[in-house]
Order: C-alpha cells, then sequence, then structure tokens
C-alpha cells in the first residue's frame, strides 16, 4: 500500500470514528427498573444506584432515562411489570430481588439484565455460574450463605444475654429465602440455638397475625430474613418488634434506621453501587453471558443503642467496639 492510500484510508477510519462518537454521545439511553419493593422505602436504594452512574458519567435526563416500576410488596404484579418495561425497548432492565429477577427472565431473552440483591442466582437459576453467567442476566449479589446466618445468631446471642428460642420470620413468595432458611436451621444447631417454628408473612396485612403467632411460640429474640417486602416496611416491622418488646436481628441497615435493635449483612447501598457498574459496561457494549456476579465483599454491624435501652438491654462494650455504626 502506498503513503497517499494507507493516510486516505487513516481518514477515512478516523472521520468513522468520530462519527460513530458523535452519534453515541447523542443517544440516549433507556433503564428499566423493576422491583417488587416500595418507591418510598426505596430512596436509599435508588440514591446510591443513581450516584453510582452520575460517577460514570450518566446523568438522568442527559445521556440516559431510568423507568421505574414498583410491586410494592404485590409479586403478581411483577410479570406485567416487566412486560410493560420489555415493550418500553428499555437498553438494559434492572431487577431488585429474586422475585423481580424472576420476572424479568420470563419476560425477555434478549434485553441484557442486570440482577440485584439476590441471594444467589445459581440457585435462582438465573445464572450458569458465578464465573460465567452465560444467558443475558448478571449482576451483584447479596450472597452470605452460612457463614452470615451463623454470625447473625451469634451476634443475636451475644446482643440478647441467655437467649436461647428464636423465631424466623420469611417470605414463603420469596424463592431465595428457603436457602437462607436452611442456613439458619444449620447455624442453630451449631450454636445451640431452638429455631421456633418459622412465621411466613407474604405482605405487611399479614405482619399482626405473624406477631401473634411469635408471640404465643414463646420466643426470646427475632431474626428477620432479608427480603424486599420485609425491607419496604423497616418501619412497621420495627414498631412491631417494639411493641411486642422482641429483641430482632436483621439483615440490612435500614431496619435498625427505622429503629430495629441490630442488623448484619452485605453494604446494601455500596451492592447498588456496584449494579451501576454493570449498567455502565452493558450500555458501552459487553455482554452480560461474560460479566461475572459479584458477591458483597463489605458487611456490617449496625446497633441502635435507642431500641436496646427501650428492650431493657445493655449491649456489650465489646460488641459496640465491633460494630461498623452505633446509633443513638
Amino acid at each position: 500500500m502506498n503513503r497517499r492510500a494507507f493516510l486516505t484510508g487513516l481518514g477515512a477510519v478516523i472521520a468513522a470514528a468520530r462519527g460513530a462518537g458523535a452519534q453515541q454521545a447523542g443517544k440516549v439511553y433507556r433503564v428499566g427498573f423493576l422491583s417488587n419493593g416500595w418507591s418510598i422505602a426505596s430512596q436509599q436504594v435508588v440514591a446510591a444506584f443513581r450516584q453510582g452512574l452520575r460517577e460514570l458519567a450518566w446523568v438522568e435526563g442527559q445521556n440516559i432515562v431510568i423507568q421505574y416500576r414498583w410491586a410494592e410488596g404485590r409479586s403478581d404484579r411483577l410479570p406485567d411489570l416487566a412486560a410493560e418495561l420489555v415493550r418500553l425497548r428499555v437498553d438494559v432492565l434492572v431487577a431488585s430481588g429474586a422475585a423481580a429477577t424472576r420476572a424479568a427472565k420470563e419476560a425477555t431473552t434478549t434485553i441484557p439484565i442486570v440482577s440485584v440483591a439476590v441471594q444467589d442466582p445459581v440457585a435462582l437459576g438465573s445464572v450458569r455460574s458465578l464465573a460465567r453467567p452465560g444467558g443475558n442476566i448478571t449482576g451483584p449479589t447479596l450472597t452470605g450463605g452460612l457463614a452470615i446466618a451463623g454470625k447473625q445468631l451469634e451476634l443475636l446471642k451475644e446482643t440478647v444475654t441467655g437467649v436461647s428460642r428464636v423465631a424466623v420470620l420469611w417470605n414463603p413468595a420469596n424463592p431465595m429465602l428457603l436457602q437462607q432458611l436452611r442456613d439458619t436451621e444449620i447455624a442453630a444447631r451449631s450454636l445451640n440455638v431452638q429455631l421456633q417454628p418459622v412465621v411466613e408473612a407474604r405482605s405487611p396485612d399479614e405482619f399482626d397475625r405473624a406477631f401473634s403467632r411469635i408471640i404465643r411460640g414463646r420466643a426470646e429474640a427475632l431474626l428477620v430474613s432479608t427480603d424486599p417486602v420485609f425491607a419496604g416496611q423497616a418501619t412497621q416491622l420495627a414498631n412491631l418488634a417494639a411493641r411486642n418488646r422482641l429483641p430482632a436481628m436483621y439483615g440490612l441497615r435500614r431496619h435498625v434506621e427505622a429503629g430495629g435493635l441490630i442488623a448484619y449483612g452485605a453494604n446494601e447501598l455500596d451492592v447498588w453501587r456496584r449494579a451501576a457498574t454493570y449498567v455502565d459496561k452493558i450500555l458501552k457494549g459487553a455482554k452480560p453471558a461474560e460479566l461475572p456476579v459479584e458477591q458483597p465483599t463489605k458487611f456490617e454491624l449496625i446497633i441502635n443503642i435507642k431500641t436496646a435501652k427501650s428492650l431493657g438491654l445493655t449491649i456489650p462494650p465489646s460488641l459496640l467496639l465491633r460494630a461498623d455504626q452505633v446509633l443513638e
């Protein structure tokens, strides 16, 4: 190839690249956001997700538009909401939790899905493996497994001296909570803790009846499973625990901020900031099948001293020193 031909070809490549860049810069991408929770209760989560996007130069109203859909605790609404987002032809669909991920998976096999805060995406069937998801789904998890279940019970025993009977509140509509429940049962046996028969609640309407069962079972403490329905009604659950003078352990910070006693688990807001990186990579051309599923690296212990005092509990100094945050 002579010099003139080379320069002509190079100029054509540069011009094409500039044209593609200009077209990319002018495009406004659509992101679908699907959750089984409540918009008001999820403000911190949304703020963390949007912050993560802004840090990557994605600004709502400029180069990205987010279409939010909230099921408000009614998982039966999720398939219709997922289908609605698919009809809007979103460029990527963000699904919060197992129920939303399952609905999104059933709604599309072509639109990339960022699944966030699922306990075990392999068990759910949304990915083939953490390292190689395959298909159109990937994203950061809240997986803690047996180690987290054991730590939660261990911390609860340390907080409530002499506790031996612990109730577990779970949502049978969440397919991922069954494994969480099994992990808790294994941990309870190793810690010599008797688990009261598991109490079910699918929606806030069932909370009062669930707590009545817990009290009738003479539980000395409560472990609340990590679930979008429970997270969306953190204040109601904290108030019920306080009214029944029941020390409770949770998996998310937001429960303690709402008045719950203690929480230990993954840093939820960090997980959502990481979710933004998946959206960024996908919008820039990466394929979900080739993006490994990330497990959380930040776990936190949060304690509410005011709640402890109202329950007549004295938190051991050693536990306070280990806490990432103590709310007063």
